[in-house]
């Protein structure tokens, strides 16, 4: 069982950038962006063939990274520039993406023709790397040596990869926060609220909606790299529902922790996509359930996140309503008494 949520918890931190990226577009520039599926995959893949084509991992990385901004600046041409609906230019984006990924993997076969899937078995990553540093520390032996000590099941030696995720994940929500908060950040955030009204300003709101779609699906190129070098496979399937992943990443957070500070809501979103990843994990330990139920569950969760916080909302104002209901009875009841003593005394 610790074991599984050990896994859980790996996978959920990588899944959090993503999720970020989502975060950043629907939140933010309240813009549906389905480009998401597709620059996911294009992450992993751009990043998968340059290793085979033995580049380092971090170059790899970092060049997926860039092809997922400039896929996501398209999106936001095609919208602003084209004039084509959000919705239906990210979907236009994803189903381009789709062949493109196909090209790029293709580049790995002997006559550059599409590729669905890339093994990385035998080949260095960046995880591989750094967990060949950490374990010449000594580290993961004395975890989980105190682990063993403590009664808990023995875990694969990654702690490198926990820790090397963790300090990513925290320096990109860290980023992230003083982003929104710089002018540029503001003025995406205020072309997510009003347009109308940030054009009154003067600001170029075109190119803001650009440069936000170009971060997010950056981000989500980023999450893709890593879930590829991570997995030791890039597939062109991997991306399929990639969308409903970090909504459901933010909608969990949000209504776990809330949306009061910028802080606190990215904050929300790194702890709900870990939670989700542990809910999905612990999910498919029931006997019942199966890897081919995932998209299912995924559902539910997401079904379960939208409507369960409505609920408690509901019975909260129930409550304060019976609350104030009972201060206003109490009231009146002291008021009359009041009356009857005066009246009392009159006479």
């Amino acid at each position: 069982m610790f074991s599984a949520v050990f896994g859980s918890v790996e996978q959920g931190i990588i899944y959090a950038i993503m999720a970020l990226g989502v975060y950043l577009t629907f939140r933010v520039l309240d813009f549906p962006d389905l480009t998401v599926d597709g620059s996911f995959v294009t992450g992993a893949a751009v990043a998968a063939t340059m290793i085979v084509f033995d580049y380092h991992p971090l170059v790899a990385t970092l060049t997926a990274i860039l092809v997922g901004f400039f896929a996501g600046c398209i999106t936001g041409l095609l919208h602003t520039k084209g004039k084509i609906n959000p919705l239906l230019s990210g979907i236009l984006m994803m189903i381009a993406l789709y062949s493109i990924n196909l090209r790029i993997m293709g580049l790995t076969s002997e006559n550059s023709v599409g590729r669905p899937n890339i093994p990385l078995l035998n080949s260095e990553t960046i995880f591989s790397k750094f967990q060949g540093f950490w374990s010449n520390l000594g580290i993961d032996e004395t975890i989980n040596g105190f682990l063993a000590g403590l009664g808990l099941e023995h875990l694969p030696t990654t702690w490198g990869t926990v820790v090397l995720m963790i300090l990513v994940v925290v320096i990109i929500k860290f980023i992230a926060d003083w982003f929104l908060q710089t002018e540029v950040g503001l003025a995406i955030r205020a072309t997510g609220d009003n347009k109308k009204m940030i054009r009154s300003f003067s600001a170029n709101t075109d190119t803001l909606v650009i440069l936000g779609l170009g971060i997010s699906n950056a981000l989500v190129a980023f999450a893709g790299s890593l879930i590829a070098q991570y997995g030791k496979f890039a597939d062109n399937g991997m991306g399929i529902g990639m969308i409903i992943i970090g909504l459901a990443s933010v909608i969990i957070g949000e209504a776990i922790f809330g949306t009061k500070t910028i802080f606190r809501t990215t904050l929300a979103v790194v702890i709900g996509a870990v939670i989700y990843r542990i809910v999905l994990g612990l999910s498919l330990r029931v006997k019942i359930l199966d890897s081919g139920d995932m998209k299912l569950i995924t559902a539910v969760i997401v079904i379960a996140a939208l409507i369960i916080p409505q609920i408690l909302e509901k019975r909260r104002e129930k409550a304060r309503k019976a609350k104030r209901q009972a201060k206003r009875m109490a009231m009146k009841s002291s008021q009359g008494g009041h009356s009857v003593v005066e009246a009392g005394s009159s006479q």
